[in-house]
């Protein structure tokens, strides 16, 4: 669920595969509609350009026909400028055409063309269908591209003419260019527009899920019991199953310790029973009997603690503030341990809160500092900070419990840590202590390690997971 709290621009979380699919379709279909319009508009504008030439190619066809009737026309009068001025881009021509040979000769042409020719749209050899318009891209003269459109009229005795008209293509070019900057800007802004409203649409669709992962984190921390909240009807049934699944959750780890419970009384009565006949006469017998009595008490006891334990921290939602278990037993032990003249230090960040329950934290300090307290010579050093975490690294805190007793051999502390191990039976105890603790940590996702303490003695160091 953390990876929906991520931003809606990271491709890891759903939000981040939503907004950037939706960026990327959205790209896609302006680019597109940008191609389509711009091509559009670029057939429109030719179009346009052409109609405007053909105008002018109809009122030459219209002269040159009125002068082979033997009016006195004098063709080319277009009422445009540009005809007149030499290579400004905007030219025409009429062409005669060798009934014979087929060749063309030059009958007039605008005084733009500066004493040149417009070439022709129809390659040499070709035929060409007469009366239909040619359209076209050519180079004119003075290097300057020129847009074409002529036609080839047949008006009978020998008279076939070809007419043609050019214009400035950097019209057509500099129209287009406008479009082009225009629509660029258009998209633009409305690209920026779509990628708001998705991002908006896709912050806003989620805030349900978002919503879910914070009231489960809640649950997780131990605020809250169940799920909570108003979801919309794809996302309730999910919050109510959630729910029901932590119901169970917590129905089975009370079943579990209720059983164990059941089962502690139902063994330990047999076993005080055993110990009592036991004690009754004096022999070999009765004492190897109480031996193994005393063992097999210890043992069920450790199994069934650590029963507990498990059901305990299978449990979600349980958090313990760790400062005052720690000063609690600080007071305890420097009461137990007067006669030694002990002194307890203590280094506490009072903010720190272990995600478990609080018997469980109580059975791993008191085991830590019991054994510190005994070994010790004259003084034990408790520290407790926060260890460093990220987004793949859970939040952990760090429990070290230093003496400046004799220390124990490297190779002597896998042995320490054995289930009933003692290394000195002059010390009291079971020898259960430090696998207990090894494995209430074990069972949190934790850590337990001896390692040699800066005050010369033995230290041990608690990793367990915190909020």
């Amino acid at each position: 669920m953390s990876v929906l709290l991520r931003g809606p621009t990271d491709p890891r979380s759903l939000a981040g595969r939503l907004f950037l699919s939706a960026i990327i379709l959205s790209a896609l279909v302006l680019i597109s509609a940008g191609a389509i319009l711009s091509t559009i508009n670029r057939r429109a504008v030719e179009a346009g350009f052409d109609e405007r030439l053909k105008l002018y190619l109809k009122v030459l066809v219209a002269d040159v026909a009125s002068l082979t009737d033997g009016n006195n026309v004098e063709p080319g009068n277009l009422g445009e400028p540009q005809f007149q001025i030499p290579l400004s881009g905007w030219y025409w021509q009429i062409l005669r055409i060798d009934p014979e040979s087929n060749f063309t000769t030059i009958l007039r042409t605008s005084p733009s063309l500066f004493s040149r020719r417009l070439p022709s749209l129809v390659e040499p050899g070709l035929p060409s269908a007469r009366g239909d318009f040619r359209d076209g891209y050519r180079e004119g003269p003075a290097g300057r591209r020129v847009r074409i459109v002529e036609q080839e009229i047949d008006l009978g005795e020998q008279n076939r003419f070809v007419i043609a008209v050019a214009g400035n293509a950097d019209e057509i070019v500099d129209q287009r260019r406008q479009f082009d900057l225009t629509l660029l800007t258009i998209l633009s802004l409305l690209g920026l527009a779509l990628g708001a409203s998705a991002y908006i649409q896709v912050r806003y669709g989620l805030r349900p899920l978002r919503e879910l992962s914070q009231s489960l984190s809640q649950v997780r921390n131990g605020e809250r019991d169940h799920v909570e909240g108003e979801f919309p009807v794809e996302v309730a049934p999910l919050a109510g199953e959630l729910n029901q699944l932590l119901d169970v959750n917590r129905e089975i780890v009370s079943r579990a310790r209720a059983q164990v419970g059941n089962l502690a009384h139902a063994l330990k009565t047999p076993l005080s029973v055993l110990l009592n006949e036991a004690s009754v006469e004096k022999s070999p017998l009765s004492d190897k009997i109480r031996e193994q009595t005393a063992i097999m008490r210890d043992q069920v006891q450790y199994y069934l603690d650590r029963a507990r334990a498990a059901a305990r921290a299978a449990t979600i939602g349980n958090i313990t503030e760790v400062e005052p278990v720690l000063a609690a037993f600080v007071r305890a032990f420097e009461k137990i341990y007067a006669d030694k003249n002990l002194r307890f230090e203590t280094v506490i960040d009072t903010n720190l809160r272990f995600r478990g329950e609080k018997q469980d934290l109580e059975e791993l300090v008191g085991n830590l500092i019991d054994n510190a307290g005994k070994w010790a010579t004259s003084a034990v050093r408790i520290e407790l900070r926060a260890a460093a975490h990220s987004e793949t690294v859970p939040p952990q805190i760090i429990l070290t419990v230093d003496d400046d007793g004799p220390g124990l051999p490297e190779e002597k502390r896998l042995d320490a840590m054995k289930r009933g191990r003692r290394l000195d039976e002059t010390k009291p105890g079971s020898g259960l202590g430090l696998s207990i603790v090894i494995d209430l940590a074990g069972l949190y996702g934790g850590g337990f390690v001896l390692e040699d303490s800066p005050l010369g003695g033995l230290r041990a160091r608690l990793n367990l997971p915190a909020l």
